[in-house]
């Protein structure tokens, strides 16, 4: 199944009849992988799919599936507000060096030390079944999603983790898997993950 030449409503089908499944929610037939899968769309569809995961999230939590959603561009606001440097980001933004910024953000961000713990906070503060990490398209270069999935791989193991990402996730056997973010930027290699429209519920 190719989410690119599937209609959004037929996408929409798919990921509400897999998420809402006894197997998904089981996580069988993973063998004794982590229960990460991505979900690619063209990155021109973003608006159209946020308005679909906000539906596909109410249906879920109406049929009594409760999801945690991740923005990973609000998280981010969260950390450096929390940090006091929110503010000092907004005024030296226009004025420095989009490197020198990126360096600052990406110290502040890491995902081993500052935004997978938030995640984990996140987490144990609320009972769910699935969680959905959103938000990726927004806050790159500054955090990587395979950066993210790789140490999210010892804290999201219990429950289904979906991350809606803007681009293409290829696998294959000769070049392994890769996260391709707006189809172009080719983001390392992460192959733990299953593209949720190549699973059955």
């Amino acid at each position: 199944m190719d989410p690119d030449v599937l209609p959004i409503q037929e996408r929409y089908d798919h990921l509400l009849s897999v998420i809402s499944s006894e197997r998904f929610l089981k996580k069988q037939g993973l063998g004794n992988e982590i229960p990460f899968f991505i979900c690619p769309f063209p990155p021109r569809e973003a608006v159209p799919m946020d308005r679909m995961r906000q539906q596909l999230k109410n249906r879920l939590q109406q049929q009594g599936i409760v999801i945690l959603e991740i923005n990973l561009y609000d998280l981010t606001v969260e950390i450096l507000k929390k940090r006091k440097i929110w503010e000092h980001v907004l005024d030296i933004e226009k004025d420095v060096a989009k490197e020198e910024l990126t360096e600052l953000l990406q110290g502040v961000l890491d995902p081993e030390s500052h935004l997978v713990p938030q995640i984990g906070v996140k987490m144990s503060q609320d009972l769910f079944d699935v969680m959905f990490i959103s938000g990726v398209g927004d806050v790159f270069p500054y955090i990587r999603s395979h950066n993210v999935l790789s140490n999210l791989q010892s804290t999201a193991k219990e429950q289904p983790t979906v991350m809606f990402f803007p681009g293409v996730y290829s696998q294959s056997l000769e070049k392994g898997a890769s996260l391709d973010l707006f189809g172009r930027l080719h983001d390392d290699k992460y192959y733990r993950a299953f593209n949720i429209f190549h699973w059955e519920a």
